[in-house]
């Protein structure tokens, strides 16, 4: 293995992990979980200040375990029974008593949210945890959902870092800059026991839309799509089971069931998004075991590529990159090559650029639904021969051009879209 196929490698194991709830409140409840643990008693109060995309992603969705939705929750939860040994999955151990002593905990005043006018962060969490004896503990996360910056008890400081300046143009994650060639070949021509580990998310994601069966959950779009009525309209075919298995995870995770999934780049739906739909297509296919390895290790480094230059939260719909990670897998399944699959990634940046993130909730799920259904005419598509060509729109005839056109419409030209979205959605009575 050379020097930079290890770090690729340590890149996707970075990113690709698993959570349970959304990753951005429960980034807080994760930060909160931390102060506590370095204030070494259950805090009086809880001062939480955050970006306004943290914000944004946490109004509306579904908290694990609680039937409850927004901040206040996931910050109480954090504090009484948080452990932040366990990152993304900080409230795997909630019970009844626990969402109890968390609403009684919210209902007496002790949780202060603010935004936070100051950070250029998009994710940015700071969460101060005092007692009535004037004891004091932060805990600071930025630009990563488990990245803490600084620590601090008291006027103690225990661990601090600035961040690294984010250079424009070529972005290099933990050492190693990608192009959608580096990420086909390290995919498919990887020794297959170096690899075999992302059938982890496989085995999350496949189990979480099969859960999600058992509850009605969000808008249930899986779950009617499996019915009669939905299958009636769309059919039994390889297709509508894409949609169901995507739809139904999608369900459960913005509902807040205590379901784990496999997360790509801080996102259990752009993980969802990057694996179900490769997962449905190659068992429908027959594909063998090594072809689906390989197809979702593009699906999901194609997600990590993109996101390497959009940055964990931005204006744009993580599903935009997602089910473009799943239209190169599924390209891949369909036995197509490089050239196919640039082809697919140019007619998914085509049609789907321009869809806005208005937060973490349950309707996300016709969002990713919406992205996988791209994903699949855009690997037919590309199987044909067919691509959208650069007389076209913001295509370019090179495709790492084209993700880059890509980018700088989420991360840059949409910005106002997204403080507009954020105006939109805190002004609503």
């Amino acid at each position: 293995m050379t020097a930079e196929q290890q770090k690729i490698l340590n890149l996707v194991r970075h990113w690709v992990v698993p959570a349970i709830g959304c990753t951005e409140p429960i980034c807080v409840a994760l930060a909160t979980a931390k102060a506590t643990s370095l204030l070494g008693q259950k805090p009086t109060h809880i001062k939480a200040s955050l970006s306004a995309n943290i914000i944004k992603n946490a109004m509306g969705v579904g908290i694990p375990g609680t039937g409850m939705v927004g901040l206040p929750i996931a910050i109480a939860l954090g504090a009484l029974c948080g452990e932040a040994d366990y990152g993304l999955e900080v409230l795997r151990n909630v019970g009844p008593a626990d969402v109890e002593a968390a609403k009684q905990y919210v209902e007496e005043g002790r949780i202060t949210i603010e935004l936070n006018h100051d950070t250029r962060e998009k994710l940015y969490a700071a969460v101060s945890t005092t007692t009535d004896d004037g004891h004091t503990a932060t805990a600071i996360l930025a630009r990563e959902h488990t990245n803490f910056i600084h620590l601090e008890r008291d006027t103690l400081t225990i661990a601090h870092r600035e961040l690294e300046p984010q250079a424009d143009g070529t972005c290099c994650d933990h050492g190693v800059c990608l192009s959608l060639k580096k990420v086909y070949d390290f995919a498919t021509t990887m020794p297959l026991a170096d690899i075999e580990f992302i059938n982890e998310a496989r085995d999350l994601n496949e189990t979480a839309a099969w859960d999600a069966l058992e509850g009605n959950y969000g808008h249930s779009l899986g779950k009617t799509l499996m019915r009669p009525l939905g299958r009636g309209i769309m059919g039994d075919t390889i297709f509508s089971r894409i949609l169901a298995s995507t739809s139904c995870a999608c369900d459960a995770r913005m509902a807040g069931a205590m379901i784990p999934v496999m997360s790509n780049s801080g996102s259990g739906n752009q993980g969802i998004c990057a694996t179900n739909p490769v997962v449905v297509f190659a068992q429908e296919n027959h594909n063998t075991d090594e072809e689906l390895t390989r197809a979702l290790m593009l699906s999901h480094l194609t997600a990590i590529y993109i996101k390497q230059h959009l940055g964990t939260l931005s204006a744009l719909c993580g599903c935009v990159v997602a089910s473009t990670g799943a239209a190169m897998g599924i390209t891949y399944l369909m036995g197509g090559r490089y050239k196919e699959m640039t082809y697919a990634v140019k007619n998914m940046i085509a049609n789907l650029t321009g869809m806005i993130c208005d937060g973490a909730k349950p309707s996300c799920t016709l969002k990713l639904t919406s992205g996988v259904t791209t994903a699949v005419l855009s690997a037919i598509l590309a199987m044909q021969g067919e691509s959208v060509s650069s007389a076209e729109g913001i295509i370019d005839d090179d495709v790492d051009q084209c993700i880059a056109n890509l980018v700088s419409i989420g991360a840059d030209a949409m910005t106002e879209t997204d403080r507009k979205v954020l105006q939109i959605m805190t002004s609503k009575t």
